[in-house]
């Protein structure tokens, strides 16, 4: 077996698809790990019930409570996430295929099932030069306040593509 597969490319590495779910637990609120199975599983990587297993043990993760009190996934303690900056570097390196300005939009073309995790990346650099994001499967839309502004993301994300 050649492990867990994203998008039908190479297979994905322990450690990218660890980054992965440490990624889905700090941005979602996940109780079981069926729930984690099916997030991954979104973004286009089908892993076992055995391998989530396996990862969330080396990882770390706990059981924790939500501000609700009902029950989650938890990072351990200086279980640190990628800063914004690099983990939209790797979304982008591992699921955009190119961008397009528009206008005042940004047409990001990604592997089928990932452009909601390009968004989330997108919005987490908290660029300026951004307003907003909306996702479809393939499609990530990206709003900004102009013309220059849309040529501005267009060159950094194909930066990003390109390396």
């Amino acid at each position: 077996m050649l492990g867990p597969m994203l998008s039908d490319e190479r297979p994905l590495a322990k450690h990218e698809r660890q980054r992965l779910i440490v990624s889905l637990i700090s941005s979602r609120s996940l109780r079981t790990q069926h729930e984690l199975q099916s997030a991954l599983a979104g973004v286009g990587c089908e892993v076992t019930q055995a391998t989530i297993s396996r990862d969330l043990r080396e990882l770390g993760v706990k059981k924790g409570r939500d501000q609700l009190g009902q029950p989650r996934f938890t990072l351990a303690e200086g279980t640190r996430r990628a800063k914004p900056e690099d983990a939209l570097a790797s979304v982008l390196r591992r699921f955009a295929l190119r961008a397009v300005a528009s206008q005042n939009l940004v047409v990001v073309r990604c592997e089928l099932g990932t452009a909601p995790a390009v968004a989330q990346a997108l919005e987490r650099i908290e660029n300026p030069r951004i307003l907003g994001t909306l996702a479809g499967d393939d499609t990530c839309l990206v709003v900004t306040p102009g013309l220059r502004e849309a040529r501005s993301v267009t060159r950094q994300l194909r930066v990003s593509l390109e390396a």
